[in-house]
C-alpha cells in the first residue's frame, strides 16, 4: 500500500452532505473521527519547556485574557491545560482573534507543586500586543524553578 492510499483511508467526507472533512485517527486502540473544522490550528500558540528537568511542561494551566481598551479590565477568554508535549492547542479561534492587548497567565506554582518542587514564581503573566491578527503568534515559556524566559516565535 502506498502512502497516498493510506492517507485516503483516513480522510472521509461527512455522511449528511456537510462540508467539513473528518479525519479518522486511532486513539486508545479505537478509530475515532475528528471534525477538522474544530481542530484548526489556533493563530496563537504556546509551548512550555521545563529546562530544569529537560522535559515539556505538561499539565500546566494556562489562562488567556484580552484587555478591554475602554475599561482597562482583563476579560477572560479561555483556560487550557498543556498536553504531554507542553502545548495548549486551541487557545483561541481565528474568528475571535482580534487586534488588542492579550495576557497569557501560566500557573507555574501549581505546576511545580504537582512535581513536588518549590518555585520562586507562583505564576507568570506574559502581556503582548497583537496589531495584525492575520499573522500567527507563538509565545513559548521556558522555565525552571527560579527563572523563566519568553519570546515571540512564529
Amino acid at each position: 500500500m502506498n502512502i497516498l492510499q493510506n492517507i485516503r483511508g483516513h480522510i472521509v467526507s461527512t455522511d449528511k452532505g456537510m462540508s467539513p472533512l473528518w479525519v479518522k485517527t486511532v486513539r486508545h486502540g479505537k478509530y475515532v473521527y475528528m471534525n477538522m473544522a474544530t481542530t484548526l490550528p489556533s493563530p496563537l500558540t504556546t509551548h512550555v519547556l521545563n529546562i530544569a528537568q529537560g522535559v515539556p511542561g505538561a499539565n500546566m494551566t494556562i489562562i488567556l485574557y484580552l484587555l478591554d481598551p475602554i475599561s482597562s479590565v482583563w476579560n477572560l477568554l479561555t483556560t487550557g491545560i498543556t498536553n504531554d508535549d507542553g502545548r495548549c492547542p486551541g487557545l483561541i479561534k481565528k474568528d475571535s482573534f482580534i487586534a488588542g492587548v492579550y495576557k497569557l497567565r501560566f500557573e507555574t506554582g501549581k505546576y511545580w507543586d504537582a512535581l513536588g518542587e518549590m518555585c520562586f514564581y507562583p505564576y507568570v503573566e506574559v502581556v503582548f500586543n497583537i496589531t495584525d491578527p492575520s499573522q500567527k503568534y507563538h509565545i513559548p515559556l521556558i522555565l525552571s524553578r527560579f527563572s523563566y524566559s519568553t519570546y515571540r516565535g512564529s
